[in-house]
């Protein structure tokens, strides 16, 4: 099971944090720890809770941290939904799929239909030469690196 303190500290790694508002790599409005403003915005409960819907003005850390743990319940709820195999997966490979679904959306990941359906058949190496041999490795390099050397070895790679 994903552990929220690991994933947010993961997921601050590979997406950096911005307290002002950025355009990510894709374009998109963004904010704090990777929250795609545009196709991610917020709910009216985070409206209620932040106090404020206007985030032109920037947002504090533990805003950032606020909208992340929510980010990544709703990013395991959709693995969970999407991916028939991901609550057999051990802790380690579902880590790999919520930052990927993270970062590009669960849609995006699903896109991924030969490294998925090597991993969940459990041959691992070859989900990771699927993910290294992607478009979307060759954009963010590094990161790739890392989530594909752990789903080869089922360990995290810094």
């Amino acid at each position: 099971m994903i552990d929220e303190f690991e994933a947010v500290q993961r997921l601050s790694l590979h997406e950096g944090i911005r307290l002002q508002p950025y355009r990510c790599p894709s374009g998109y409005l963004s904010i704090g720890v990777g929250r795609n403003l545009e196709t991610n915005p917020l709910s009216y409960e985070e409206i209620k809770i932040l106090g404020r819907r206007d985030l032109s003005k920037g947002i504090t850390r533990q805003e950032a941290f606020f909208l992340l743990r929510r980010d990544i319940k709703k990013t395991v709820e959709n693995c969970q939904s999407k991916i028939p195999f991901f609550d057999k997966l051990d802790d380690e490979r579902q880590y790999v799929l919520v930052d990927l679904a993270f970062n590009m959306g669960i849609n995006g990941l699903l896109k991924f239909k030969k490294m998925l359906s090597f991993l969940g058949a459990g041959n691992y190496r070859q989900a990771s030469v699927e993910l290294l041999s992607s478009k979307y490795a060759s954009q963010v390099k590094l990161r790739a690196e890392r989530l594909a050397a752990s789903l080869r070895s089922g360990k995290w790679h810094w």
